[in-house]
């Protein structure tokens, strides 16, 4: 009993309280302020905290999707930036390899006009030749023949005046002459 004592006033009109045991009133109070309290923070504060929690992981959760999806574009555009490379880089040698063949093409055209060219001019060299020739070898008689008989006419004496005598006696001097300048 002695332990009920200690939490007891002491003596029948004490007004002295013992500050180890509580005040019901306060208690009571304290319960109801306690009450009121959990009651306003579950029905307004936790909510909201609850709401701007979540608001906070979506916002999270949606910018590394939104970065993962980025990052899945970025390697799309990126693979199809290489494909595209790829694609103009054998467009570029193919255009290459068809300008070489144009090229080379267009030098075997050039090649063959310079030739057929050449083989023209270098024919109607020859054909000029032939035709100074035989015109020199036609001058070139009929001066010899008239020197021939110039000369004949000298040795012998006598004229050559006509005409078929003159060009037998020239024939024939051209005929000596041939054999002499083939032999």
């Amino acid at each position: 009993m002695a332990y009920l004592a200690f939490f007891a006033p002491e003596g029948e009109g004490a007004t002295e309280h013992n500050p180890i045991v509580p005040i019901w009133q306060e208690m009571l109070i304290g319960a109801v302020a306690f009450g009121v309290l959990c009651f306003i923070l579950m029905k307004f504060v936790f909510p909201r905290m609850n709401q701007m929690f979540e608001a906070r992981v979506d916002a999270i959760e949606g910018g590394i999707a939104r970065a993962e999806k980025a990052q899945a574009e970025a390697q799309q555009v990126l693979s199809q930036y290489k494909a595209q490379l790829a694609e103009a880089r054998t467009e570029a040698a193919r255009i290459r390899d068809e300008a070489r063949a144009d090229a080379e093409g267009i030098r075997q055209d050039v090649l063959a006009k310079a030739r057929e060219e050449s083989e023209r001019i270098v024919a109607a060299g020859k054909e000029q030749l032939a035709g100074e020739r035989q015109s020199i070898v036609r001058e070139l008689r009929l001066e010899m023949g008239t020197l021939a008989v110039n000369l004949a006419e000298r040795i012998v004496g006598e004229s050559l005046a006509d005409e078929a005598r003159r060009k037998g006696t020239v024939d024939r001097f051209l005929a000596e002459i041939e054999t002499a300048g083939a032999k």
